[in-house]
C-alpha cells in the first residue's frame, strides 16, 4: 500500500477517514431511530382508531360507513369469514386490507401489509372478542414516504458528503497553514551552504513547536558558523605556522646537498633537529586542541588546587624557583589531567618571562576557587592581554626567550578553563605578568559553587 509522502495529505486523509467513520455511525443511528420513531407513531395512531371502533362494535353502534377523523383513513370491520361488514370511504372498494386474524390470546397485532400496485399499509388488527366468530377491526394508513422511499438515506448521504468535504477542506487548509513556516524553513535551509553560513531561517510568531524549531535551527547555525570560522582561521594559522619551519628546513637541507663543501653538516643536522622538535610541538598542541573540541569530557573528580599547584611546581630544579601559597582547602570538580596541563602551561610561561621567581597563590573568593600565577618579569602591555590567548600568537619577548615555542599553550589553557566553566585572564600586577584562573569551588555538599 502506497503511503502519501505529504504530511498535509496524510493528515487530511486521516481526518476525513475518521470523520467518515463517525458520520456513518451517526447517520445509520439517525436513520434507524427515525424509521423506528415514524413507524411507532403510525402504529400508535392506528391502535387508537382500531380500539375506538372495536369498542363501538361491542356496543352495537357502528354506522355503515365509518368516518375517518384522523390520518388513519383505512378502516374495515371484517367478520370471521373474511367479509367486509363496515368500512371507511377509502376502504370500501377494496378487499380486506389484511388476512391476518388475531388469535383469542393475542387480540392486538401490528401488521405491515403490502399489495402490488397499492403499496404498503401500516395497520392495527384487533379481535373484537375472544369468541370464535368474532369480527376483526383493521385500522391502517399508507406507509409514510419516509419509510417507503430512500429519501431519508439519500438526504443523510448528502449531508455526510458535504460534511466530509468541509472537514477535508478545513484540515487541508489548517495543516497547510501550520506547515507553511516549515516549508519556508526548508527552503531557507536549502540555500545555506558551507561557504555561506550567514543566512538564518525566518522566525514564525508565537512560541509553538515550529517557532522553537526555528529558534533551535538558528542557534545551531550560529554555533556552526562560529565553529566553521574558527576552523578556517585555525587551518589558516596552522598552515602558516607549519609552512615557515618546513620551508626553513627544506632550504637548509637543499643547501647542504647543493653545496656540501660550504655547509657544516653537524650544524645543519642540529638545525634540522631543532626545527623537527618545533614541528613536533606544534602538531602535539594541535592534537590537544582537536581533542578538547571533539572528544567527550572525562568524568569529573574532586581536585585540590593547592596540591595540584605544588605538584606542578616541583620536578624542575634548573629553572626559576616557584613559590606556592595555598590558603585553606580549595577544591574544584573537573578533569585532573587537563587542569594539570593548564597549571604546567601557566608555570612554564611564567618561568620563561620571570627574572628571578614565580609566585603562585591559591585561595577562594565569593564561592570561587582563584589561582594566580605571577612572575617578576617585564609584564604584558594592557592592549596585548587578550591577544596572548589567541592561537599562534607570540609576542616579541616570547620569541626572543623561547624561539621554539608554538604559541598555543595559553590558547589551550583558556579553552580548558572555559570548558570547566571558569575564566582565565591577565590582571593587573605591581610587577610582571599576573595570570588569574577562576573556577567554581566545591561546597561542603560536594557540588560546584558559583561559576563565571
Amino acid at each position: 500500500m502506497l503511503r502519501p509522502r505529504s504530511i498535509r495529505t496524510r493528515y487530511t486523509m486521516m481526518a476525513t477517514a475518521l470523520s467518515l467513520l463517525f458520520l456513518v455511525t451517526i447517520g445509520v443511528s439517525v436513520d434507524l431511530a427515525t424509521r423506528y420513531r415514524v413507524e411507532a407513531n403510525a402504529f400508535e395512531d392506528t391502535k387508537a382508531v382500531a380500539s375506538q371502533w372495536s369498542a363501538a362494535v361491542r356496543n352495537g353502534s357502528v354506522p355503515h360507513t365509518l368516518p375517518a377523523m384522523t390520518r388513519v383513513n383505512l378502516i374495515q370491520i371484517v367478520d370471521a369469514d373474511g367479509h367486509v361488514l363496515q368500512a371507511s370511504k377509502q376502504a370500501w372498494n377494496r378487499p380486506p386490507i389484511s388476512t391476518v386474524h388475531p388469535p383469542s390470546n393475542d387480540r392486538f397485532q401490528n401488521i405491515t401489509s403490502c399489495e402490488p400496485g397499492r403499496g404498503c399499509v401500516l395497520l392495527m388488527a384487533i379481535r373484537v372478542t375472544p369468541a370464535a366468530n368474532s369480527p376483526v377491526v383493521y385500522a391502517g394508513l399508507p406507509e409514510p414516504s419516509i419509510l417507503a422511499t430512500c429519501w431519508l438515506e439519500l438526504g443523510l448521504f448528502t449531508c455526510i458528503v458535504l460534511i466530509l468535504a468541509f472537514v477535508a477542506w478545513i484540515t487541508w487548509t489548517l495543516v497547510g497553514r501550520t506547515l507553511r513556516p516549515v516549508e519556508t524553513i526548508r527552503a531557507r535551509m536549502s540555500e545555506i551552504t558551507g561557504s555561506d553560513l550567514s543566512l538564518r531561517v525566518p522566525l514564525p510568531p508565537g512560541r509553538d513547536e515550529i517557532a522553537m524549531l526555528a529558534r533551535t535551527a538558528n542557534q545551531t547555525l550560529d554555533r556552526l558558523e562560529i565553529a566553521v570560522k574558527q576552523q578556517r582561521r585555525f587551518a589558516s594559522d596552522a598552515s602558516h605556522e607549519l609552512r615557515t619551519p618546513i620551508a626553513g628546513l627544506r632550504v637548509a637541507l637543499e643547501d647542504a646537498i647543493a653545496h656540501p663543501e660550504d655547509v657544516d653538516a653537524q650544524e645543519t643536522l642540529r638545525t634540522a633537529l631543532s626545527t623537527t622538535n618545533r614541528l613536533e610541538a606544534i602538531v602535539s598542541d594541535l592534537l590537544v586542541l582537536a581533542r578538547l573540541r571533539a572528544s567527550d569530557p572525562e568524568p569529573p573528580e574532586p581536585i585540590d588546587l593547592g596540591a595540584l599547584a605544588k605538584e606542578a611546581s616541583t620536578g624542575r630544579i634548573d629553572t626559576v624557583p616557584v613559590h606556592v601559597n595555598a590558603t585553606g582547602d580549595v577544591r574544584v570538580s573537573g578533569c585532573r589531567s587537563q587542569l594539570m596541563r593548564v597549571m604546567d602551561n601557566l608555570l612554564n610561561n611564567a618561568r620563561r618571562h620571570a627574572d628571578s621567581s614565580v609566585e603562585v597563590t591559591v585561595g577562594s573568593e565569593n564561592g570561587q576557587a582563584v589561582v594566580s600565577v605571577t612572575d617578576d618579569g617585564a609584564g604584558i602591555d594592557p592592549h596585548d592581554r587578550e591577544r596572548v590567548f589567541a592561537r599562534f600568537t607570540r609576542l616579541d619577548d616570547a620569541r626572543r626567550r623561547d624561539p621554539g615555542g608554538t604559541g598555543l599553550g595559553l590558547a589551550i589553557s583558556r579553552e580548558i578553563v572555559e570548558a570547566h566553566g571558569g575564566t582565565l585572564k591577565v590582571e593587573d600586577s605591581p610587577r610582571g605578568a599576573r595570570f588569574v584562573m577562576r573556577l567554581g569551588a566545591m561546597t561542603d555538599s560536594g557540588r560546584p559553587g558559583n561559576r563565571l
